[in-house]
């Protein structure tokens, strides 16, 4: 069956779709509850849901904004069904982000920003450039500037991030981040996982993660 994607805006969300989304939570890697959810309705704009015929599959928090003067999609929580479609279920979620980018920056290079605690997340970066962090590169001054822009708006305190190695310590409740298991978690480069094995993940700590999605790339989401 062939999955299905709408974005709406938070405030349209349902207390069921809510207790759905919590549903994909308690399989996943975060338990995030209902009552987590409905903060993150305040925080982001946007919202979208994958589903595969009646049942949700995936969902993103995010928002569309320039972050000084860029443009940029920036993803809260996001988390994804642990099914034999979960691939495809994430490049649905970060397609749909992109169509509403070129919609809203149409001719322009936007930037993605979100968290992650898993490796297996860096698969919704696969179409963006120059994500940081990423192996054997050492990461600019501006680039680590644009980490800190990102835990600024994230909300998060200054103190609890490192920027050279992109790493928000966490205050030991569930990060909230972009949430996905790899289905092929073996075919993931040693190199790439070994940016997540510091980890702490009972104090819930995470990367700060962000790739450029070039022009001529969100044309193809038309």
């Amino acid at each position: 069956m062939a999955l299905d994607v709408t974005t709406k805006d938070c405030t349209a969300l349902s207390d069921s779709e809510l207790a759905e989304m919590a549903d994909i939570c308690a399989d996943g890697g975060h338990c995030y509850g209902v009552g987590e959810l409905s903060k993150q309705v305040d925080v982001w704009v946007l919202v979208t849901l994958v589903r595969e015929g009646n049942l949700l599959r995936g969902f993103s928090f995010s928002t569309l904004e320039r972050i000084g003067g860029t443009p940029c999609i920036l993803l809260g929580v996001a988390a994804v069904k642990r099914t034999s479609k979960r691939d495809a279920t994430l490049r649905a979620l970060i397609g749909d982000n992109f169509r509403r980018a070129l919609m809203a920056f149409p001719d322009e290079d936007v930037l993605l920003g979100t968290r992650m605690s898993d490796a297996g997340a860096l698969e919704g970066f696969r179409l963006l450039t120059d994500i940081v962090p990423r192996p054997e590169h050492k990461p600019s001054g501006e680039e680590r500037a644009w980490g800190r822009r990102l835990v600024k708006r994230f909300g998060i305190e200054s103190h609890r991030y490192n920027d050279q190695v992109f790493t928000i310590t966490g205050d030991g409740s569930p990060p909230l981040v972009l949430d996905h298991e790899s289905l092929k978690p073996d075919t993931i480069e040693v190199a790439v996982a070994a940016q997540f094995t510091h980890l702490d993940g009972s104090r819930g700590d995470c990367v700060v993660v962000c790739g450029w999605a070039m022009a001529e790339e969100l044309l193809k989401h038309g």
